[in-house]
Protein backbone atom coordinates (compact mmCIF):
# COMPACT_ATOMS: atom_id res chain seq x y z
CA UNK A 1 0.00 0.00 0.00
CA UNK A 2 1.54 3.33 -1.06
CA UNK A 3 1.93 6.07 2.12
CA UNK A 4 -0.65 8.81 1.51
CA UNK A 5 -0.26 10.82 4.94
CA UNK A 6 2.42 10.69 8.03
CA UNK A 7 0.01 11.23 11.31
CA UNK A 8 1.33 11.68 14.57
CA UNK A 9 -1.22 10.74 17.45
CA UNK A 10 -0.39 11.45 21.74
CA UNK A 11 -2.53 9.21 23.58
CA UNK A 12 -3.06 6.12 21.13
CA UNK A 13 -3.32 3.69 23.48
CA UNK A 14 -6.65 3.69 24.00
CA UNK A 15 -10.06 5.90 23.80
CA UNK A 16 -10.70 8.14 21.07
CA UNK A 17 -7.06 8.18 19.28
CA UNK A 18 -6.60 4.29 19.38
CA UNK A 19 -10.15 4.38 17.42
CA UNK A 20 -8.61 7.43 15.03
CA UNK A 21 -5.77 5.40 14.74
CA UNK A 22 -7.79 2.51 13.08
CA UNK A 23 -9.74 4.64 11.07
CA UNK A 24 -6.30 6.03 9.50
CA UNK A 25 -4.68 3.08 9.62
CA UNK A 26 -7.56 1.75 6.89
CA UNK A 27 -6.17 4.69 4.61
CA UNK A 28 -2.42 3.90 3.86
CA UNK A 29 -0.84 6.12 6.36
CA UNK A 30 2.31 5.69 8.23
CA UNK A 31 1.36 6.30 12.13
CA UNK A 32 3.58 7.41 14.56
CA UNK A 33 1.85 6.08 17.97
CA UNK A 34 2.85 7.77 21.18
CA UNK A 35 1.63 7.65 24.71
CA UNK A 36 3.16 6.36 28.32
CA UNK A 37 1.89 2.93 27.94
CA UNK A 38 3.98 1.15 25.50
CA UNK A 39 2.68 -2.29 25.68
CA UNK A 40 -0.82 -1.14 24.95
CA UNK A 41 0.66 0.94 22.03
CA UNK A 42 2.11 -2.08 20.55
CA UNK A 43 -0.95 -4.19 20.88
CA UNK A 44 -3.12 -0.91 18.78
CA UNK A 45 0.32 -1.09 16.67
CA UNK A 46 -0.33 -4.75 15.62
CA UNK A 47 -3.25 -4.20 14.98
CA UNK A 48 -3.23 -1.52 12.43
CA UNK A 49 -0.12 -2.91 10.63
CA UNK A 50 -2.83 -5.66 9.67
CA UNK A 51 -5.36 -2.86 8.10
CA UNK A 52 -2.19 -2.07 6.05
CA UNK A 53 -0.52 0.84 7.87
CA UNK A 54 3.53 1.36 8.81
CA UNK A 55 3.82 2.11 12.39
CA UNK A 56 6.33 3.72 14.59
CA UNK A 57 5.75 3.81 18.11
CA UNK A 58 7.62 6.57 20.22
CA UNK A 59 6.60 6.69 24.07
CA UNK A 60 6.66 9.39 26.24
CA UNK A 61 5.21 11.60 28.84
CA UNK A 62 3.30 14.81 28.38
CA UNK A 63 4.54 16.93 31.56
CA UNK A 64 8.18 16.22 31.04
CA UNK A 65 9.86 18.24 28.96
CA UNK A 66 12.99 16.40 28.35
CA UNK A 67 10.79 13.61 27.05
CA UNK A 68 9.05 15.72 24.76
CA UNK A 69 12.07 17.21 22.70
CA UNK A 70 13.20 13.70 22.65
CA UNK A 71 9.99 11.84 20.84
CA UNK A 72 10.72 15.37 18.41
CA UNK A 73 13.67 14.76 17.57
CA UNK A 74 13.18 11.07 17.15
CA UNK A 75 10.36 11.45 14.69
CA UNK A 76 12.35 14.32 12.80
CA UNK A 77 14.41 11.71 12.33
CA UNK A 78 11.74 8.77 11.25
CA UNK A 79 9.94 11.07 9.11
CA UNK A 80 10.13 13.86 6.23
CA UNK A 81 7.13 15.35 6.67
CA UNK A 82 4.20 15.38 9.41
CA UNK A 83 0.71 15.83 7.45
CA UNK A 84 -1.45 15.38 10.67
CA UNK A 85 -0.14 15.95 14.34
CA UNK A 86 -3.16 14.76 16.93
CA UNK A 87 -2.54 16.35 20.67
CA UNK A 88 -5.09 13.80 22.19
CA UNK A 89 -3.21 12.79 25.34
CA UNK A 90 -5.10 14.17 28.29
CA UNK A 91 -6.32 13.15 32.40
CA UNK A 92 -9.54 13.87 33.51
CA UNK A 93 -11.17 15.64 36.98
CA UNK A 94 -13.67 14.83 39.45
CA UNK A 95 -13.15 17.35 42.33
CA UNK A 96 -14.60 21.03 43.92
CA UNK A 97 -12.51 23.90 43.40
CA UNK A 98 -12.26 24.15 47.40
CA UNK A 99 -11.00 21.00 48.25
CA UNK A 100 -8.44 20.27 44.81
CA UNK A 101 -4.44 20.88 46.33
CA UNK A 102 -2.42 22.76 44.48
CA UNK A 103 0.07 19.77 43.18
CA UNK A 104 -3.58 17.97 41.38
CA UNK A 105 -4.20 21.68 39.65
CA UNK A 106 -0.77 22.09 38.18
CA UNK A 107 -0.72 18.02 37.23
CA UNK A 108 -4.02 18.54 35.48
CA UNK A 109 -2.40 21.92 33.46
CA UNK A 110 0.33 20.30 32.82
CA UNK A 111 -0.87 17.06 31.21
CA UNK A 112 -3.77 18.57 29.43
CA UNK A 113 -2.68 22.37 28.53
CA UNK A 114 1.25 22.58 28.54
CA UNK A 115 2.15 19.28 26.97
CA UNK A 116 0.61 20.12 23.61
CA UNK A 117 1.48 23.20 24.14
CA UNK A 118 5.52 21.84 24.24
CA UNK A 119 4.85 19.60 21.80
CA UNK A 120 3.31 21.58 19.18
CA UNK A 121 5.58 24.76 19.86
CA UNK A 122 8.68 22.09 19.36
CA UNK A 123 7.27 20.52 16.02
CA UNK A 124 5.73 23.50 14.37
CA UNK A 125 9.62 24.75 12.96
CA UNK A 126 9.30 21.49 11.42
CA UNK A 127 5.72 21.12 9.58
CA UNK A 128 6.29 24.77 8.48
CA UNK A 129 9.49 23.76 6.99
CA UNK A 130 8.09 20.97 5.19
CA UNK A 131 4.76 22.92 3.56
CA UNK A 132 2.69 22.92 6.12
CA UNK A 133 0.19 20.80 8.03
CA UNK A 134 -3.05 19.96 10.16
CA UNK A 135 -2.66 20.17 13.82
CA UNK A 136 -5.86 18.71 16.07
CA UNK A 137 -6.17 19.43 19.39
CA UNK A 138 -8.82 17.00 21.47
CA UNK A 139 -10.18 19.64 23.53
CA UNK A 140 -14.05 19.45 25.29
CA UNK A 141 -17.47 20.67 25.28
CA UNK A 142 -15.55 21.89 28.74
CA UNK A 143 -13.33 23.89 26.29
CA UNK A 144 -16.65 26.03 25.56
CA UNK A 145 -17.96 26.51 29.22
CA UNK A 146 -17.41 25.75 33.02
CA UNK A 147 -18.47 22.56 34.54
CA UNK A 148 -18.83 21.70 38.32
CA UNK A 149 -15.91 19.11 39.16
CA UNK A 150 -13.95 19.63 36.35
CA UNK A 151 -12.16 23.46 37.26
CA UNK A 152 -9.09 23.13 36.05
CA UNK A 153 -9.68 20.61 33.10
CA UNK A 154 -11.92 23.18 31.92
CA UNK A 155 -9.26 25.65 32.61
CA UNK A 156 -7.03 23.74 30.60
CA UNK A 157 -9.04 23.56 27.51
CA UNK A 158 -10.47 26.29 27.60
CA UNK A 159 -6.37 27.94 27.18
CA UNK A 160 -6.18 25.42 23.79
CA UNK A 161 -8.70 27.16 22.34
CA UNK A 162 -6.54 30.38 22.70
CA UNK A 163 -3.31 29.57 22.06
CA UNK A 164 -4.39 26.96 18.82
CA UNK A 165 -6.62 30.06 17.89
CA UNK A 166 -3.81 32.34 17.80
CA UNK A 167 -1.37 30.21 15.61
CA UNK A 168 -3.96 29.04 13.47
CA UNK A 169 -3.77 32.99 12.41
CA UNK A 170 0.24 33.29 12.88
CA UNK A 171 0.77 30.10 10.69
CA UNK A 172 -2.27 30.38 7.91
CA UNK A 173 0.29 31.75 5.11
CA UNK A 174 2.36 28.59 5.86
CA UNK A 175 -0.60 26.21 5.61
CA UNK A 176 -0.46 25.06 9.11
CA UNK A 177 -4.35 24.30 9.73
CA UNK A 178 -5.63 23.47 13.25
CA UNK A 179 -8.66 21.79 14.00
CA UNK A 180 -10.47 22.41 17.49
CA UNK A 181 -12.40 18.75 18.34
CA UNK A 182 -14.79 19.62 21.16
CA UNK A 183 -16.84 16.10 21.89
CA UNK A 184 -19.30 15.74 24.81
CA UNK A 185 -19.94 12.59 26.66
CA UNK A 186 -17.96 9.61 24.72
CA UNK A 187 -18.41 6.28 25.67
CA UNK A 188 -14.46 5.52 26.94
CA UNK A 189 -12.73 4.72 29.97
CA UNK A 190 -11.61 8.45 30.45
CA UNK A 191 -13.32 9.22 33.74
CA UNK A 192 -11.73 6.48 35.63
CA UNK A 193 -8.31 7.78 35.24
CA UNK A 194 -9.57 11.16 36.22
CA UNK A 195 -8.14 12.84 39.20
CA UNK A 196 -9.66 13.61 42.63
CA UNK A 197 -9.43 16.24 45.26
CA UNK A 198 -6.25 14.77 46.63
CA UNK A 199 -4.73 13.17 43.35
CA UNK A 200 -6.45 9.84 43.85
CA UNK A 201 -8.41 8.41 40.75
CA UNK A 202 -12.17 8.30 40.35
CA UNK A 203 -12.53 4.82 39.62
CA UNK A 204 -15.68 4.55 37.70
CA UNK A 205 -17.84 5.29 34.88
CA UNK A 206 -19.95 8.54 35.01
CA UNK A 207 -23.44 7.58 34.02
CA UNK A 208 -23.95 9.55 31.09
CA UNK A 209 -21.09 8.65 29.43
CA UNK A 210 -22.39 5.11 29.37
CA UNK A 211 -24.33 6.57 26.77
CA UNK A 212 -22.16 8.75 25.14
CA UNK A 213 -21.35 8.23 21.25
CA UNK A 214 -18.55 5.72 20.13
CA UNK A 215 -15.31 6.35 19.72
CA UNK A 216 -15.56 4.87 16.41
CA UNK A 217 -18.40 7.44 15.79
CA UNK A 218 -16.07 10.51 17.06
CA UNK A 219 -13.22 9.33 15.35
CA UNK A 220 -15.19 9.22 12.05
CA UNK A 221 -16.53 13.08 12.81
CA UNK A 222 -13.04 14.33 13.03
CA UNK A 223 -11.93 12.43 9.84
CA UNK A 224 -14.20 14.29 7.79
CA UNK A 225 -13.07 17.75 9.45
CA UNK A 226 -10.14 16.98 8.78
CA UNK A 227 -11.20 16.59 5.11
CA UNK A 228 -13.56 19.36 5.24
CA UNK A 229 -10.57 21.84 6.86
CA UNK A 230 -12.55 23.02 9.54
CA UNK A 231 -11.61 24.63 12.30
CA UNK A 232 -14.01 23.23 15.21
CA UNK A 233 -15.93 20.14 14.96
CA UNK A 234 -18.57 19.60 17.98
CA UNK A 235 -19.44 16.08 18.70
CA UNK A 236 -22.14 14.62 20.84
CA UNK A 237 -25.71 13.94 21.57
CA UNK A 238 -28.28 15.83 23.31
CA UNK A 239 -25.33 17.56 25.02
CA UNK A 240 -23.60 19.46 22.08
CA UNK A 241 -26.99 22.01 21.90
CA UNK A 242 -25.31 23.67 25.67
CA UNK A 243 -22.67 25.94 23.69
CA UNK A 244 -25.52 27.00 21.26
CA UNK A 245 -27.22 28.04 24.57
CA UNK A 246 -24.63 29.86 26.27
CA UNK A 247 -24.07 32.00 23.50
CA UNK A 248 -27.90 32.60 22.18
CA UNK A 249 -29.81 32.18 25.55
CA UNK A 250 -27.21 32.46 28.41
CA UNK A 251 -30.35 32.51 30.98
CA UNK A 252 -31.25 29.19 29.98
CA UNK A 253 -27.81 27.82 29.76
CA UNK A 254 -27.71 28.77 33.62
CA UNK A 255 -30.64 27.43 34.44
CA UNK A 256 -29.58 23.97 32.65
CA UNK A 257 -26.54 23.95 34.12
CA UNK A 258 -27.50 24.44 37.36
CA UNK A 259 -29.03 21.40 37.75
CA UNK A 260 -26.90 19.18 35.81
CA UNK A 261 -25.23 16.28 38.06
CA UNK A 262 -21.62 16.71 37.46
CA UNK A 263 -21.54 12.72 38.11
CA UNK A 264 -24.56 11.87 35.71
Amino acid sequence: MNISRTIWITGASSGIGEALAYRWAEQGTLLILSGRDEKQLLQVAEKCKKQGAEIQVVTFDLTQDEQIAEAVTKVKSLVSKIDILVNNGGIGQRSLIIETTAEVSRRIMETDFWGHITLSQQILPFMVKTGGGTIVVMSSLSGLFGFPQRSFYCAAKHALHGFFETLRLEHHKDKIKVLMVCPGRVKTNFSFGALTASGGTHGQMDKGQENGVTVEYCAGKIDIAVKKNKKQVIIGKKEVIMPYLKRFAPWLFYRIAMRIDPNA
